[in-house]
């Protein structure tokens, strides 16, 4: 509560300069008797320059201000705020930007005034003039001075801001469009991404807008009702009053002695004249006693003892009888029997009227007769809709303002913090280390400060993402170790090829294809002869170069991923699938390759590899696992090293 208070605080003194510049241009315009006010200048620029609340809050107050010098200046509050409405909508859809563009804004502001001033200037003059604007022709004529007026008063203000609009920073233009937003400012790019996937009709903010707009017409139309209401309610009474205390008047002109020998004799009976005189004097004591009567109530119908001429209804003879009015049904037992009756409103074709009877009591408490008038209530509608018309311009100034201040509340603290959090996790990349760390670094320069639940949110959200990259990162650096320990765990660490703890991983998958039923490969052996006569005529170091030639002969044939190592000097190659038909090739092409490395008299001893090879394919009907193939391959290798008549005892 404290910071939006703070926020309503820092707006009013932003927008003073505004407000000011608004009552001066009407203070210089009066003391030259200019036919313009300027009183816009401040609300059009702060509309075009911060948005909406900026701007309505400039109108609205503006209006508030001009009302200690101008009482019905209150009431125009809401055509400030309509301008101020208008131009923040024109100057997003960029028609302040240009200056052939923004003089489409003018007629656009001088319609919208002269519109709503017109209705609301004859509105408030019903209270004058009592006219019920039923002539639409005198609209039409008020519209037109109106617009008159208007034209060159908005067409020098609208001017007058857009040529500040150029000359102001971009700084402070920032700053107002940024006082009431609770984070940082964001990205073009983010910005015409979250707007353009708020206009999805079931967006959080079309929601909210539809809601709030909703409440403010039911606070507005609720007040509006309650107010008139009230105000007709006390209006109602106080005619009561008024014509109560004038009926009594009539009772006290009336002789209840005499009341038979009028109703008789009429004008022949002495002193009715003179009554009725009275009377008539009390009648235009108030413009709104449209008929003053007394009767004398019977069974038949009411007895005319007096009954006064107006301009359009002639009076009735005295003694006549006239019918009871339908409205006096409900009241005839009451009246019959001499009682007194409420008061009762009615409106038939003689208007709207509040009629009052009032007994007439002889000297022993005996009702003789009922005065009576029929007091005009069409003030009360005049009055009526003056005061409605009040009401609404008062309070759709204000409601509007209220409006811009929720909408910008929560447009500030729930829609942009939500969509810009949204956007970050849509568009989070994970493609590399930098591109992470951006991505958290973004959601860093959100910076949302909403003290709330929100910025709850933000810090989980913010927390939980950082925490999962840091995770993440270590993840792919323990997977980064744990591939080398495995590189290491299955690589032959002289040769660089594959070792036996991966050729008895391999062989266990040959095992499980062999129990399924499915097993098709073949294993090449390959025995390194003379390793140790190279080593103990040259030394290790080149019998390890010795070994390691002899590996990557075997890879030159095989290719590396099928070559193994197993032990001192054998090797093992598998072939599988496909390979299976170019394995015999292969092994001709490897036996080919060693003798003509025998054969090469200019290769030194290390380099002219030897080896015996031998070859077994894996026979459903023979091998019931992988050793059993590798043992038979190992038998031929032996039958071929014989061959070459290289055996281990040399």
């Amino acid at each position: 509560m404290i910071r939006i208070i703070k926020t309503f605080l820092k707006l009013i003194v932003f927008c003073l300069p505004g407000i000011i510049f608004n009552v001066i241009g009407v203070a210089v315009m009066n003391h030259f008797g200019l036919p313009i006010y300027l009183d816009t200048v401040g609300t059009i620029f702060f509309a075009a320059a911060g948005g909406y609340l900026p701007g309505i809050t400039v109108g609205l107050f503006t209006n508030l201000c001009g009302a200690f010098f101008n009482s019905e200046e209150i009431f125009y509050g809401v055509v400030s705020v309509l301008i101020a409405a208008l131009t923040a909508f024109l100057a997003k859809k960029g028609y302040y930007e240009k200056f052939p563009k923004v003089l489409w804004t003018i007629p656009a502001t001088v319609l919208l005034t002269s519109i709503s001033g017109a209705f609301i200037e004859d509105m408030l003059r019903l209270v004058n003039s009592f006219d019920s604007m039923n002539s639409l022709s005198k609209l039409w004529e008020h519209f037109l001075q109106h617009f008159s007026l208007e034209l060159p008063d908005k067409f020098l203000a609208i001017l007058i801001a857009f040529v500040a609009l150029k000359f102001t920073p971009l700084k402070l233009k920032e700053k107002l469009q940024s006082l009431s937003k609770m984070q940082a400012p964001v990205s073009s790019e983010m910005n015409s991404a979250i707007n353009t996937n708020s206009k999805f009709s079931s967006s959080l903010r079309t929601k909210l807008l539809f809601h709030l707009m909703m409440i403010t017409l039911f606070v507005a139309g609720s007040i509006s009702i309650i107010s008139y209401w009230t105000y007709r309610d006390s209006m109602v009474e106080d005619r009561k009053k008024i014509a109560d205390g004038i009926v009594s008047m009539v009772v006290n002109e009336i002789d209840p002695k005499r009341v038979d020998e009028f109703l008789e004799k009429g004008y022949g009976a002495e002193g009715y004249i003179d009554v009725e005189r009275k009377l008539y004097k009390i009648r235009a004591s108030n413009s709104d006693i449209k008929f003053l009567y007394v009767y004398k109530i019977m069974n038949d119908g009411c007895h005319v003892v007096f009954d006064l001429d107006t301009a359009t209804v002639e009076a009735s003879e005295p003694g006549s009888i006239e019918e009871f009015d339908e409205s006096f049904e409900p009241y005839l037992d009451d009246l019959l029997a001499g009682r007194p009756i409420r008061p009762i409103e009615n409106d038939d074709k003689y208007g709207y009227l509040l009629t009052i009877y009032k007994p007439v009591y002889n000297s022993v408490g005996q009702c003789v007769a009922y005065a009576g008038i029929d007091f005009s209530m069409d003030l009360i509608n005049d009055y009526g809709r003056m005061f409605i018309t009040k009401v609404i311009a008062l309070f759709s100034g204000a409601l509007i303002f209220l409006f811009a201040i929720v909408l910008a509340f929560v447009e500030n603290n729930i829609i942009l913090p939500v969509n810009t959090m949204a956007y970050c996790a849509r568009n989070f990349a994970y493609d590399s280390e930098e591109a992470r760390e951006k991505n958290i670094e973004r959601m860093r320069n959100l910076d949302i400060k909403t003290y709330d639940e929100i910025e709850n949110l933000y810090s989980a959200f913010l927390k939980t993402t950082s925490d999962s990259m840091h995770y993440f990162e270590n993840l792919r650096k323990a997977k980064i170790e744990v591939a080398v320990m495995d590189k290491l765990a299955h690589t032959d660490s002289l040769t660089g090829l594959k070792n036996k703890t991966a050729y008895a991983e391999r062989t266990a998958k040959f095992d499980a294809d062999i129990a399924a039923g499915k097993a098709a490969f073949a294993v090449i052996m390959v025995d390194v002869n003379f390793l140790k006569r190279v080593n103990d005529t040259y030394g290790h170091e080149y019998g390890n170069i010795y070994l390691i030639n002899a590996g990557k002969l075997a890879c030159s044939v095989f290719g590396e991923d099928k070559v193994y190592r197993i032990g001192g000097d054998e090797f093992v190659v598998v072939l599988d699938g496909d390979e299976l038909s170019v394995c015999e090739g292969h092994v001709k092409n490897l036996r080919q390759m060693i003798k003509k490395l025998q054969a090469d008299t200019k290769l030194e001893p290390w380099e002219k590899v030897s080896a015996a090879v031998g070859v077994a394919y894996y026979d459903k009907r023979r091998d019931k696992s992988a050793e059993d193939v590798f043992k038979r391959a190992d038998a031929d290798m032996y039958k071929n090293k014989l061959a070459m008549k290289a055996t281990r005892k040399d």
